[in-house]
């Protein structure tokens, strides 16, 4: 018998998460979270899988894949993070951070060029040969995957 205090089932989790059951339950199949039971037909967890999932959450938001932030759940549900591949992201973030901006700059560049026709602009001649060789880096980054 399952203590009331210390176990939700599946409808409670979605209420307290934000998530809807059927997100739960794929989580489950997925091995990021982990039912300890049923009441009839209905999956009870433990109260501390609400933690686990704004964990989940945190990461999905950060970018990591559903394989990725499974891997930072030691078999008990804790967290076992790698450090490493959270400087690894952060420094993604950096770049993605970075070519944003070089957009975002280019983009208002163009939008008040003193030019009659901004393609004969040199400033957005190189945010074209930019844009298109960072594109093609990324296109081949994808390829090896």
């Amino acid at each position: 018998m399952h203590n009331n205090r210390e176990t939700l089932d599946i409808r409670a989790v979605s209420k307290l998460s934000g998530l809807p059951s059927s997100t739960l339950r794929y989580y489950e199949e997925k091995g990021l979270i982990k039912s300890c039971g049923r009441r009839g037909i209905t999956r009870i967890f433990k109260a501390t899988v609400v933690e686990q999932l704004s964990l989940i959450s945190l990461g999905r938001y950060a970018g990591f894949s559903l394989n990725e932030i499974g891997k930072m759940f030691a078999s008990n549900g804790n967290p076992s993070i790698d450090r490493e591949q959270l400087l690894n992201r952060a420094d993604d973030l950096d770049k993605n951070i970075r070519r944003l901006e070089a957009m975002r700059d280019g983009l208002r560049h163009v939008a008040h060029c003193p030019e009659d026709n901004q393609l004969e602009c040199p400033n957005f001649q190189n945010l074209i040969k930019k844009a298109s060789k960072l594109q093609h880096q990324e296109d081949r980054k994808a390829k090896r995957r």
